[in-house]
């Protein structure tokens, strides 16, 4: 298959390197003022992989325009701009992979609806989730991921397309709770690394059973499957977000109590403020998340509002 990946980053480009070792057309595609796109136009490489010659690398929308597939990874916040960007070019018949984990904030929108609000009818879309960190995957650590889609004919094409030794890949039943429980595992992560921060690290495994738990009743009383928040999602991302050195939000988190600076995205800082819009309008508590966005927008005291989480009624524990 023709394919175009928008976005450079460490996501988009592991991709990008990835599916070219599948046998794919790949190109790259990257604004040509990002200070990643200009290193791989010297180099065809960062600091974690490098691209092979038969990569195209460009900085025009035209690689959306000539490709079959347009895999998107960008900040998941930047996608309706995106969208509304290529909406000129008149886009048809072509599928659009999103690899993004969150919600939009204002509309509480998962992506693949924003995406099918934005594109042409004709145009497909598909959402790729689940844990994974680019320094592993081009290592050659093994992972399982899942790709879920309204189209079940397409879900299976592009699974049969992407899965290898390197990334089995899963297809996905629901696909409500697969992005929701996806974007919600960020603020966890979050939530992770704050506990890290604090020395309170033991408590993760409350974190985790109690974060599922009220993330699965969301994802029903939005229409999905609970179940998928125990699925790769959400529960079997964990490892990669709540413990990982690489994760940016379990880092984020840590740094913010310590006080000290973070760069890089973290996207879980953003789906917060969404999730609690879910929460307002779903009528479904979410303490976790809660506890997040008091800390992160509210200037709460990390330790307060964390030992309030957890000391919260006594209740039965379903």
């Amino acid at each position: 298959m023709k394919i175009t990946v928008v976005g450079c980053g460490r996501w988009g480009s592991l991709i990008t390197w990835y599916l070219n070792r599948q046998g794919h057309s790949m190109t790259l595609y990257g604004q040509d003022f990002s200070p990643q796109m200009q290193r791989f136009m010297a180099e065809r490489r960062n600091d974690l992989l490098e691209l092979d010659e038969r990569v195209e690398l460009s900085t025009s929308y035209d690689s959306i325009r000539s490709a079959e597939v347009v895999v998107v990874s960008i900040p998941a916040q930047a996608f309706r701009g995106f969208l509304e960007e290529i909406k000129p070019l008149g886009i048809k018949n072509k599928t659009f992979v999103l690899c993004m984990k969150g919600i939009e904030i204002g509309t509480g929108k998962r992506l693949s609806e924003v995406a099918s609000e934005n594109l042409d009818p004709s145009n497909k879309v598909a959402v790729w989730l689940g844990p994974g960190h680019v320094q592993e995957f081009y290592a050659g650590i093994p992972n399982c991921m899942v790709i879920d889609s309204e189209d079940t004919e397409l879900k299976e094409h592009l699974v049969n397309e992407f899965s290898s030794e390197l990334i089995r890949f899963y297809y996905g039943t629901d696909i409500i709770g697969n992005e929701i429980g996806a974007a919600a595992k960020n603020v966890v992560g979050i939530a992770a690394g704050i506990l890290d921060g604090l020395g309170l690290s033991s408590l993760k495994g409350a974190l985790m059973s109690r974060g599922t738990h009220e993330i699965a009743r969301l994802i029903v009383a939005m229409g999905g499957n609970e179940l998928s928040a125990y699925g790769l999602c959400h529960l079997g991302d964990y490892e990669a977000t709540v413990f990982s050195k690489y994760s940016h939000n379990r880092t984020f988190g840590e740094k913010l109590v310590k006080g000290e600076k973070y760069d890089s995205l973290a996207e879980g800082y953003y789906t917060v403020k969404a999730m609690m819009e879910l929460s307002e309008k779903y009528k479904v508590e979410l303490p976790i998340c809660e506890a997040v966005y008091k800390i992160l927008y509210c200037s709460c005291d990390a330790r307060q509002t964390l030992d309030g989480l957890f000391r919260r009624s006594l209740k039965y524990e379903q």
